[in-house]
């Protein structure tokens, strides 16, 4: 139960197969004069912009399974109706609920999907299945996935129609046939096939609509576009810089440690002298002298020059 002192609110929110009564409302709401505004209208109250809906089931040359898009889901509905259905409603009965931080799941392994036919004949088809359903967690509380897993289904013709026909042969013949095929119509099983050519082509028919391409140019792009994210190398991930200590310049160091030594003995200054001296004599220009050091210079390096004087002094060169 959710605490209404912290602030979460809207009753249904603990109770999310309100949201599934609420669409079987809406789809009663419906009347022959709908046209795809209202069917639009219906997919975006009950289901997000990026919703998927999976349908699963097992024909006669094997297993299926179809997803489509939220662009696709209006026109799904539609093509139930648009197959001789009158009224589509759906039964959850012991179905499992689990919180998320974004998300509610409903899990019901005993659903039935409703369908009541006009035409060919009158026919009340029950699909059951398992029905896993995905809500976000806000105050629209929309579908985000669908997944329907159909295992059987029965179709129920009205014991008044076989009286009625009991001595027609043919007729009988007729009604014993099956309208659906697991419980969904040829409308709806066309549809379902069609959109495994129409899903991948959501893409270059948002980008026909937006930038008024030719359908030649937004295949290019479209490839094209595709291709790079291929062969694109992945981004290489930074790593942390560490931080240096600045060392003490070396030439400070080694004037100190000429100090030290100058004051240790008279003697030490005369030879030290003397062979600055007789360097100074031999090149007509101070002798320099490279030292290296972690503080970088005005151009950026790491090497600076000191120049040694005739005094014995050291003397820093910018």
């Amino acid at each position: 139960m959710l605490d209404r002192e912290e602030g979460r609110h809207t009753p249904y929110m603990v109770q999310p197969e309100y949201r599934i009564y609420e669409m079987n409302k809406r789809l009663q709401a419906r009347s022959e004069d709908s046209d795809n505004l209202w069917w639009d209208a219906f997919a975006t109250e009950f289901f997000e912009d990026d919703a998927t809906l999976t349908l699963s089931f097992c024909l006669e040359d094997g297993p299926k399974r179809y997803t489509i898009g939220r662009t696709l889901i209006p026109r799904y509905f539609s093509t139930v109706f648009e197959g001789g259905v009158t009224d589509l409603y759906y039964i959850l009965k012991h179905s499992k609920e689990s919180y998320h931080n974004s998300s509610i799941t409903v899990d019901c392994d005993q659903c039935t999907m409703v369908t009541q036919h006009g035409k060919p004949m009158f026919t009340k088809v029950c699909t059951e299945g398992r029905l896993i359903l995905e809500f976000t967690f806000d105050d629209l509380m929309r579908i985000k996935t669908w997944h329907f897993t159909i295992r059987q289904y029965r179709e129920l013709v009205p014991r008044s129609i076989l009286a009625m026909h009991a001595q027609d042969p043919q007729v009988l013949e007729q009604l014993s046939k099956n309208i659906t095929r697991m419980g969904l119509t040829n409308f709806t099983l066309n549809y379902l096939r069609l959109c495994v050519i129409l899903e991948p082509m959501q893409e270059l028919m948002s980008r026909h609509k937006t930038y008024n391409l030719s359908p030649r140019d937004c295949l290019k792009t479209c490839l094209f576009q595709k291709w790079q994210r291929m062969v694109a190398p992945p981004e290489p991930t930074r790593q942390p810089t560490t931080k240096r200590r600045k060392r003490k310049n070396s030439t400070s160091s080694t004037s100190n440690s000429s100090a030290g030594n100058n004051a240790n003995s008279t003697n030490s200054k005369k030879k030290s002298a003397a062979a600055n001296l007789s360097l100074s004599s031999q090149v007509p220009e101070l002798g320099a002298l490279q030292s290296c050091s972690l503080n970088p210079g005005r151009d950026g390096a790491l090497c600076h020059s000191t120049a040694v004087t005739p005094t014995g002094q050291f003397k820093e060169k910018h």
